[in-house]
């Protein structure tokens, strides 16, 4: 699956200085499967925007975005659903969690759709990001950091091609923001797919990970 943005930029940010950007200024910007990329901007420069148009949440852009060669454009709300459940994996800034749920009960909304992962491996991902003595407790009372972290568990229960993932260790710190890297870039290698991550600033992470400026 490769994904590619030609002369991209959202509608409200036609009239905002983007120069030095490396996707807004440039004609073709082009994500491949198996690699893994770092979209670093400060707020308001369109981290989020971008992720949403890849999947398909947002129209409001002038340029064109083709997925396999297919202009999204075009996609129905049939064929978006698939790419969904098959190769497009989000996790969310605001996380999208349900507070009265627990964090094991919001990842298995996904997981028993998908059976993409036993609980066993399950626990073991939430043992291995700290927070598997949480997984019986609403989501709700867990800290941000710690929803963070079952949004992340949550994302991964599926197959994809690409995840998505929305400034998702800004309230986690470094020693943890490490180790979730770790499970995300094992879920990704174990199925040979891409990674579109994006932060306010370069991380330590950002040795592994090809930068773009946003």
């Amino acid at each position: 699956m490769t994904i590619r943005c030609e002369s991209m930029i959202p509608l409200p940010m036609q009239e905002q200085d983007t120069a030095g950007s490396e996707i807004w200024e440039t004609d073709v910007v082009r994500f491949e499967k198996g690699k893994k990329y770092l979209i670093e901007a400060p707020s308001g420069r369109g981290k989020t925007s971008l992720l949403y148009m890849i999947y398909g949440l947002r129209d409001d852009y002038r340029g064109n975005i083709f997925i396999d060669d297919r202009d999204i454009s075009g996609f129905s709300r049939i064929n978006w659903s698939a790419i969904r459940k098959q190769k497009l994996s989000y996790i969310f800034q605001g996380l999208e969690l349900f507070d009265g749920l627990t964090a094991l009960e919001n990842i298995q909304l996904k997981n028993g759709i998908t059976g993409h992962l036993s609980k066993q491996q399950i626990e073991v991902m939430a043992g291995e990001l700290g927070i598997e003595a949480f997984l019986h407790r609403k989501a709700g009372i867990l800290s941000f950091g710690q929803q963070q972290r079952v949004a992340i568990i949550r994302a991964i229960c599926q197959p994809f091609e690409y995840l998505l993932a929305d400034e998702c260790f800004s309230h986690i710190d470094q020693e943890n923001s490490l180790r979730a890297f770790r499970v995300i870039q094992q879920a990704c290698d174990s199925q040979g797919a891409g990674l579109i991550l994006t932060a306010l600033r370069k991380t330590s992470l950002s040795d592994e990970l090809t930068v773009l400026k946003l």
